[in-house]
């Protein structure tokens, strides 16, 4: 991973959450299907690790509803699923990054004349 890989993953940080939460607005997921959605959408370099630790903060802040499934083998599965308080954190952060993609376009344009 280059320089601009580095680059991408301190911006990745702070937007994964909403990342995740969009993809569980598309409906409930475990875990593991989480990062295959991440991994299908193009982000390729995000440990599982990550996905996990993200995924019990969203779950303290009280974005999804946790559903315990029984898994055919190993401990049963976590299923995720986005409630109202967290639809209402994914508009924040969809206006958020409109608002920033626009700022930024704005100064790149600014640069080119």
């Amino acid at each position: 991973m280059g320089k601009q890989g580095k680059q991408m993953t301190e911006m990745l940080k702070g937007t994964l959450e909403g990342i995740v939460l969009a993809l569980l607005a598309a409906g409930p997921a475990y875990g593991y299907e989480i990062t295959a959605r991440l991994r299908e959408q193009g982000f390729a370099d995000i440990a599982e690790g990550t996905v996990y630790a993200l995924l019990v903060r969203v779950e303290q802040r009280g974005l999804v509803d946790v559903e315990k499934v029984p898994s055919e083998k190993g401990p049963p599965r976590k299923v995720f699923t986005l409630n109202a308080q967290g639809r209402e954190a994914l508009d924040e952060f969809w206006a958020s990054w409109s608002f920033l993609a626009e700022r930024l376009a704005h100064l790149k344009e600014g640069q080119q004349s």
